[in-house]
């Protein structure tokens, strides 16, 4: 139920976007990109600080550095082999043939920004986990609050493009939402931690891309979500 709520909230914020988006003139667009992504970089730095700063005493202590670039490394290695972000772009060709929108310069790029926005937060992965383990979606739901707001900024700025971005979050927190079921309890707060951790690090990318163009290769970095259950088994 939470991740069907999240992909309704995305649908309607990309179709808000677009319909107001048409009023808007491309220097305020241009400024809401920038300050948009200067909001995703600090949502991605305090994600990240959450959890890796520790309070120890009178001291402040980091964990899990380590963790962070070995998973970082790996993933963005194993990413460029499979060259996810250029799948995710063919993908987003596809959908714009399949929905006829041939003539819409601005969409792959909607679809690609706001699908990876969306999909790597530490909300959704955690989100989705808790929906799976007890049911609770409510975490999900603010998400899907937040998303709204992003999406239909983004739709403003690229169009429908970004309304679709519903379709590859709906099937990855969908998945995770699975996996929780059937995992039950054997996902320890330390690994949803470290996940998330690595998820926040990757919204920070974003925010840099948001901000000075698309400087980094995000898509090539999902992978490393995955590197934290590895990393568990083996240290």
């Amino acid at each position: 139920m939470g991740t069907i709520i999240n992909t309704a909230l995305v649908v309607l914020g990309g179709i808000f976007g677009t319909y107001f988006g048409r009023k808007i003139s491309k220097n305020i667009q241009e400024s809401l990109m920038k300050i948009i992504g200067v909001a995703v970089l600090f949502i991605g730095i305090t994600g990240t600080l959450q959890y890796m700063l520790v309070i120890d005493g009178n001291n402040i202590k980091t964990q899990g550095t380590m963790m962070l670039i070995i998973s970082l490394a790996l993933g963005t290695i194993v990413g460029e082999i499979l060259k996810i972000e250029d799948k995710i772009h063919r993908l987003g060709q596809w959908i714009k043939g399949k929905f006829n929108k041939k003539e819409d310069n601005y969409f792959v790029e909607g679809f690609v920004n706001t699908s990876l926005i969306i999909c790597v937060g530490a909300m959704g992965i955690v989100g989705s986990i808790q929906n799976g383990l007890t049911g609770d979606y409510s975490m999900l739901v603010a998400k899907g609050a937040l998303d709204f707001v992003i999406v239909m900024i983004n739709g403003s700025l690229f169009g429908i493009g970004a309304a679709f971005a519903a379709m590859p979050m709906f099937i990855y927190q969908g998945a995770i939402t699975v996996i929780a079921i059937l995992s039950g309890n054997f996902i320890g707060t330390e690994l949803i931690n470290n996940i998330s951790m690595v998820g926040a690090t990757l919204v920070f990318c974003i925010g840099i891309n948001l901000v000075w163009g698309n400087k980094i290769k995000v898509g090539n970095s999902i992978p490393a979500l995955l590197i934290p259950i590895i990393y568990s088994l083996f240290i």
